[in-house]
């Protein structure tokens, strides 16, 4: 990536005055001059007291270089400690080089975040790269659950997090409106219509849905039918209850969504695919031109028992030349597709559409499906598109460190719009990021909403309306000082950044200058958690300083009797207001000026 393709990046700035130190050595004879160099780093060090970066650029190049790697270290850090932007080059154990920086390496880095302002950290990694990510999903037979939440809010902010990163995003949800799960479904809506005309249907019977959701769906059939619906067969009225039901749940479904500021762009029907051409036949047919689809019989499942094994000669997909375990059958026994078939025909129209860069949220129950659908989608897309799949493991709901009891109103579960009509959608959507998708998340209903350094969202919020309140404190006693983000900003980056010289001060610069990479790696990892984390660590590092300006007030952030020093630190605040800004609206939380 060319350097002015990575703007506000201390990183890369430092990484391309490695690549131009090692042009210099080549330049020189000591390095060959097409040796490969994409292998080249510049990151944090392990240890933070070894330097602010450290390049393993010696290690990686001495081998083809013909060189030792501790010699071609040398003549590196050489260069390096020649660079205006380095204040020291130290050589560590077999090669590594550890670089520090001179403050105004850092400072301009501030000035930097101060002018982009709203743009500061957006990367252009992901330009020209289309995007398609398919989250929630959920079955449209009952409301949201606060699984889905996870899922939503996962989905939503790597959305955000590419959309930043440059991708052009298409947000996408899967209807599952085909195969059994929605005839039940249309039975359980059936059963409350007939209860909305005046039968006592007694007890739910067992297979059908239980939960009082179902209940407006009734009472609808009863206002646009009357009776006339009992008199007919299942035959006929199932496919009409079928589509009111699902119609009516998926309104449900999109009104809770938008509860938590989640919208999606495509809301692809499952049914579509056999009702509308029939995609999927056409798939397998596709295929089996190919030679990828064959008539045979499985093995028995060794160890595990599989659950689509049947013991007969059926149609099968070869999964195993893509890279799963056992080739898997796209028919059942009654010639209808399987879930799979449909799945393919999905990802394949996915390709069709013109995307190569899929990403699925899935829930903690769908792993195992996980290697059979990337086989399915090289098989498809003959190896031109990459499928990421993401698992989002289990919510634990909590109240006081206490289970929560299921809801009355769905009857086997919380739901989504429960949790957040109690709590909040800033707090649902920031914690429900503050652990890793694919681990257990503890939910505590009564913790999230504590004012305390505990609760993660509350920090860093107030973190962002403490910045604000500074400011309105420095303008009563600098009344010149200019209101509104963009006025300030103009004003504070011509501030004397050299006068932040505290320890405590330039530790928070470097965070500041760390959001560009932070960025970079978080969409490149598909891992949204990272923004709530760092949000967090800057949150705290910014208290702390606060804190200390209480008990030392030569480090207040506003210096009565001194406009320059102030002015200096007011840039900093609004440094780590600009990020917390962008991290938040990353993540979809609100970003408060004031906190009451």
């Amino acid at each position: 990536m060319a350097p002015n393709d990575r703007p506000q990046n201390l990183f890369a700035v430092i990484h391309d005055r490695v690549l131009a130190a090692l042009d210099a050595l080549i330049a020189e004879g000591l390095l060959p001059a097409a040796i490969d160099r994409s292998r080249v780093l510049v990151e944090p060090p392990r240890d933070a007291a070894h330097g602010d970066m450290a390049t393993n650029a010696a290690m990686v190049l001495a081998k083809d270089a013909g060189r030792k790697p501790r010699e071609l270290a040398e003549a590196l850090a050489g260069r390096l400690r020649a660079d205006p932007l380095v204040a020291a080059a130290d050589i560590a154990g077999p090669g590594f080089i550890n670089l520090t920086l001179r403050p105004q390496a850092w400072t301009q880095a501030l000035r930097e975040a101060i002018e982009a302002g709203g743009d500061y950290g957006r990367a252009r990694q992901g330009a020209g790269e289309t995007v398609n990510i398919e989250y929630v999903s959920a079955n449209p037979t009952g409301p949201m659950h606060v699984g889905h939440c996870r899922g939503a809010v996962f989905g939503d902010a790597l959305a955000n997090l590419l959309a930043f990163a440059g991708c052009d995003v298409t947000r996408e949800y899967y209807i599952n409106d085909a195969g059994a799960q929605v005839d039940v479904l249309a039975r359980s809506a059936y059963l409350r219509y007939r209860e909305a005309l005046g039968e006592d249907i007694g007890a739910i019977p067992e297979g059908l849905y239980p939960g009082d959701y179902l209940k407006p769906v009734g009472a609808a059939l009863a206002k646009e039918h009357g009776a006339r619906l009992k008199a007919k067969p299942e035959s006929e009225w199932l496919p009409l209850v079928r589509a009111k039901a699902i119609a009516m749940m998926m309104e449900a479904i999109r009104a809770d969504l938008v509860a938590l500021n989640v919208r999606h762009d495509v809301f692809f029907s499952e049914r579509s695919l056999v009702e509308e051409g029939d995609a999927v036949g056409k798939t397998i047919a596709w295929l089996r031109e190919r030679g990828e689809v064959y008539e045979g019989r499985l093995p028995p499942p060794k160890g595990a028992p599989v659950e689509d094994w049947e013991d007969r000669e059926q149609t099968l997909f070869r999964a195993t030349d893509f890279g799963d375990d056992v080739d898997r059958p796209l028919l059942k026994s009654d010639g209808s597709y399987t879930y799979f078939a449909s799945d393919i025909a999905y990802h394949k129209s996915k390709f069709d559409r013109g995307f190569r860069n899929l990403i699925d949220v899935w829930g903690a129950d769908h792993g195992g499906y996980i290697k059979r659908m990337q086989a399915a989608v090289k098989a498809v897309t003959g190896g031109k598109a990459a499928l990421d799949v993401k698992i989002v493991q289990l919510v634990k709901l909590l109240r006081g460190g206490e289970p929560v009891k299921m809801s009355k109103r769905a009857g086997e579960f919380v739901t989504l719009r429960e949790v957040v009509d109690e709590v909040g959608r800033d707090a649902v959507r920031f914690m429900m990021l503050f652990r890793k998708n694919d681990a257990v998340l503890d939910f505590d209903l009564a913790r999230v909403i504590e004012q305390s350094r505990d609760n993660a969202v509350f920090y860093v919020q107030y973190g962002h309306a403490r910045a604000h309140s500074i400011f309105r404190m420095a303008r009563e006693q600098f009344p010149d000082l200019p209101p509104g983000n963009a006025a300030r900003a103009a004003l504070v980056a011509s501030a004397p950044l050299e006068w932040l010289d505290d320890p405590a001060e330039l530790a928070l610069v470097r965070r500041i200058a760390l959001y560009p990479r932070l960025i970079e790696a978080a969409a490149a990892a598909h891992e949204p958690h990272r923004i709530a984390f760092y949000l967090y660590e800057l949150a705290s590092e910014f208290h702390a300083q606060w804190t200390r300006g209480k008990d030392l007030p030569h480090l207040r952030f506003i210096i009565q009797n001194d406009r320059e020093l102030t002015l200096a630190r007011m840039a900093l605040v609004q440094g780590v207001m600009t990020v917390l800004a962008s991290g938040l609206a990353i993540l979809g939380v609100s970003a408060p000026e004031e906190m009451r």
